[in-house]
């Protein structure tokens, strides 16, 4: 019932963005990075060695098995179609012709819902963003069961970056990177106040620091997001805490939720966090922002890195410092969790789905695929043998090794054995949407008391989800 009732809405909401689709012009954010339509093929080059040379025929373009990919970010396609090339010149009796379709965030999703529901139009492939998920898995899902395609990689993955795109044990979804989260300092600004980045363990010390901080130079120590809800994700992994309960329910109202929510209020009313333009700083107001040396501090998953060479042309190499995330405990320092993500499923609607299935997870799982995620995306593989690896660890070569004052590997290896997860059950996208519209505005922006905000929040959820 729940998901007839969402897609009715959904494909209400596709005439409305339709109608309106000229009137709007994306910003980038985690979500929406790419927020123009536009689509590329990569396949076996036709060989042009005729028959009557006497030469045997080779694999062309034609005979490459046409493979059609949806996603939201524009950087996700250079990754793709780099594997693509790979994969056709290591298997070209099995080469595909693949084409990659960068959409934006909510027609994307939109689009193939609708496409799932009504049995035709879908891709082979997809992105699906983690906070949107849980809701495919619903009923039946419309997705490919992956496990045996992931069996041959599954000793080298992280298990819980596998099991937030699984059901019942079933593998649908293909990981893209561990998404550790981390705090980004910028040392120009610590500087001029006095402060060592790596002398801050707790959000106590990260309160002390910031508050020197904005006496002597009068910028933010960190950025408050109304529109993201990493950091209170990232408070509750610290308490072993979760947003939902044991069976998956809505759990805002926790001692655990109220504590995280307080902090983050606290910090904005002592004046050492600062809203951020656009409510993230994974939004383009957000980049301006930092850009402009704003922001001290910005807690984020490491994929973060990315946007800094990338957005942010006025931050040089060598100024910016990589931790570990602050917590409340000191004895707790070094804990971190796997925040977003994107899972990629092969769809039923697939016709070379076998194909499609072994392609994708040897581009995601493989360590050749996790190399690259590393070297194009900068993403922090979920092959965390390769976080030892020292002729990629330490490659000066690499523009993100090169650009921050601190390895990014070692600041993963500090943590890697306390990277928790928050999970993703079918209660999560109705509690982002409560997080981002409602709570995290009213007690940044609102002054709505962090434990009556929590309370109603829960209460919301409850009554969203009919429980």
């Amino acid at each position: 019932m729940r998901l007839r009732k969402l897609l009715s809405g959904l494909i209400a909401a596709t005439i409305l963005l339709s109608a309106f689709a000229g009137c709007n012009s994306g910003t980038p954010s985690s979500s929406d990075t790419g927020d123009t339509d536009s689509e590329t093929s990569v396949s076996t080059p036709a060989d042009d060695t005729s028959e009557e040379d006497g030469a045997e025929e080779g694999t062309t373009a034609a005979d490459a098995t046409p493979l059609e990919l949806w996603t939201f970010q524009e950087v996700h396609r250079s990754f793709y179609e780099t594997m693509a090339e790979k994969w056709n010149e290591a298997n070209p009796d099995k080469a595909i012709d693949l084409t990659v379709s960068v959409q934006p965030f909510d027609d994307m999703h939109n689009k193939l819902t609708i496409a799932l529901q009504s049995g035709e139009g879908a891709p082979d492939m997809c992105d699906v963003e983690i906070n949107r998920f849980p809701t495919y898995l619903e009923g039946e899902p419309q997705f490919m069961d992956l496990t045996s395609y992931v069996d041959p990689y599954r000793d080298d993955i992280v298990a819980a970056r596998l099991e937030v795109y699984s059901k019942d044990g079933v593998n649908y979804g293909i990981p893209t990177h561990v998404g550790a989260t981390v705090a980004f300092y910028d040392t120009s600004i610590l500087n001029e106040a006095g402060v060592d980045y790596k002398e801050i363990k707790t959000w106590d010390d990260y309160k002390e620091a910031g508050l020197k901080v904005v006496e002597a130079t009068g910028k933010a120590m960190g950025a408050a997001e109304t529109d993201r809800t990493f950091i209170y994700q990232a408070m509750l992994a610290a308490q072993d805490a979760d947003m939902t309960d044991e069976n998956g329910d809505p759990a805002l109202d926790s001692e655990a939720s109220i504590k995280a929510l307080s902090t983050i209020q606290e910090l904005v009313e002592a004046g050492v966090d600062q809203t951020i333009p656009g409510g993230s700083v994974d939004a383009e107001e957000g980049y301006g922002a930092i850009n402009a040396g704003g922001y001290a501090t910005i807690i984020s998953p490491l994929w973060y890195m990315s946007r800094y060479p990338a957005y942010m042309e006025s931050i040089e190499a060598g100024r910016i410092g990589i931790a570990p995330i602050p917590v409340f405990d000191e004895a707790d320092y070094g804990v971190s969790y796997g925040g977003g993500g994107t899972g990629t499923v092969v769809t039923v609607q697939s016709e070379n789905p076998e194909l499609a299935g072994e392609w994708l997870c040897w581009a995601k799982l493989s360590e050749e695929g996790n190399r690259d995620i590393w070297n194009v995306l900068g993403f922090d593989p979920c092959n965390i043998s390769l976080w030892e690896d020292e002729e990629l660890t330490t490659d000066e070569s690499n523009q993100f090794i090169s650009f921050f004052i601190d390895n990014p590997f070692d600041v993963l290896n500090t943590i890697k054995d306390d990277i928790r997860t928050i999970k993703s059950t079918y209660a999560v996208p109705t509690i982002d949407d409560i997080m981002t519209n409602v709570v995290l505005p009213d007690i940044i922006e609102n002054g709505v008391p962090a434990e009556e905000a929590a309370v109603a929040a829960q209460e919301q959820a409850v009554n969203e989800l009919g429980l």
